[in-house]
């Protein structure tokens, strides 16, 4: 799609006059890199395909390949802004019909994951082709207890993973999210997170999902809760309050999903104490009661109060107070109840609660993928919960 060039600097969309793919690469390892290239390679045509990565030897170890020169990607975990701008300027300036990101460990993606992403891209009309990962059943809780319920309650997507680190993009989005990426760029927040999927859905763009089987999780540098589910968490609720307008309306969610059960390996994965996760929130349920009583209501209050006398294999979370207790921390966060980062340093005990719910669960022979779509079904039933509050928030004052 040529269009006119919202981004300060750059040169104005060719005429396009063939479709190619651009792959831009995170930074790797050379041997990894290596193994992408090859995979890649196997994948299409050289001819269709066109690669940009910082590592300048690539072009040396795979002449055959067309492969040119991008900025180097400060991130070691997930996409930022920056990388969104820059893909999409060099698409522009190479002619490419297509974009797809490969993150950080790209190079534990199977050929066949690769593929689909690829081929569903470019042979569907999609916008947006999120992969669905195979993940050991306690990888991505995060996503699975906050990230994808919300986005699939309020934005109604299929993406399992909605801030995946790699997928495919049409031009036209390629766009749309270069321009809220140089927004934070300007402010100065390279490295800020952005949603591909809200931006799609609120577009009424197509948004497809696609298997792209086991791969290796990027980790932040320094990966500790305390920093990373504040982040997460609290760029996901300044994305759903700027798109307000959007979610608020009624949609249809899409199915549920078909992949696979989850096959857990005790073996692999070990047996994972929640006692120091109990013990948090308890001392949280304590401690925390006058942050909490500002944003939670009675009921939710008084659900807690149960769960802070159940201990050991009993310990359970109904997944309808869950969705409320998150909801209630949206409505927090768009209001400003109280400092944002004390709001979402608040928010982590009551994410341990659930994790550890989510283990004894899953414990008793519950696959963890029907667990997770449990979840997923009470904040898309809880909705209507978030939309009152949202619109008459005078109705509540705890």
């Amino acid at each position: 799609m040529a269009t006119v060039n919202p981004l300060p600097g750059a040169a104005p969309a060719p005429v396009r006059t063939e479709t190619r793919l651009l792959v831009l690469l995170a930074t790797l390892q050379q041997e990894k890199l290596i193994t992408v290239l090859d995979k890649l390679a196997a994948c299409m045509a050289p001819e269709e395909l066109l690669i940009a990565t910082s590592d300048e030897t690539a072009k040396t170890a795979r002449p055959d390949l067309q492969i040119v020169t991008a900025s180097s990607s400060q991130s070691t975990w997930t996409v930022t802004a920056a990388d969104y701008v820059s893909a999409y300027e060099l698409a522009q300036q190479h002619n490419a019909g297509a974009v797809l990101m490969l993150g950080p460990e790209c190079d534990s993606l199977s050929l066949e994951g690769l593929r689909n992403i690829a081929n569903t891209l470019l042979s569907t009309g999609s916008d947006l082709v999120m992969p669905h990962y195979d993940l050991p059943p306690r990888a991505g809780l995060v996503n699975s207890a906050i990230l994808y319920p919300l986005s699939r309650a309020l934005f109604a997507s299929p993406a399992r993973f909605p801030l995946a680190v790699d997928f495919g993009l049409s031009m036209r989005l390629a766009e749309r999210l270069a321009v809220a990426g140089q927004r934070f760029i300007q402010l100065n927040q390279p490295n800020a997170l952005l949603w591909p999927v809200n931006e799609a859905a609120s577009a009424g763009l197509i948004i497809r999902e696609v298997d792209a089987g086991h791969r290796a999780v990027p980790q932040p540098a320094e990966p500790d809760l305390n920093a990373i589910l504040p982040l997460i968490a609290g760029s996901l609720f300044a994305d759903i309050e700027t798109k307000a307008a959007f979610w608020q309306r009624a949609r249809q969610l899409p199915a549920n999903h078909n992949h696979h059960a989850s096959q857990p390996d005790p073996s692999a994965e070990g047996v994972t104490d929640i006692a120091p996760m109990l013990q948090a929130f308890r001392l949280a349920y304590t401690n925390l009661q006058e942050i909490w009583s500002l944003v939670l209501p009675p009921n939710a209050l008084l659900g807690l109060k149960r769960l802070s006398l159940t201990d050991g294999p009993a310990f359970r979370m109904p997944e309808s107070l869950w969705a409320r207790v998150v909801y209630d921390f949206v409505l927090a966060y768009r209001q400003r109840t109280i400092n944002r980062g004390h709001l979402l340093g608040a928010l982590i005990p009551l994410y341990l609660a659930w994790v550890a719910s989510h283990i004894n669960i899953t414990a008793s022979d519950t696959d963890p993928e029907q667990h997770v779509e449990a979840v997923a079904a009470a904040f898309a039933t809880e909705k209507p919960y978030l939309v009152a509050r949202w619109r008459w928030p005078d109705r509540f004052n705890p």
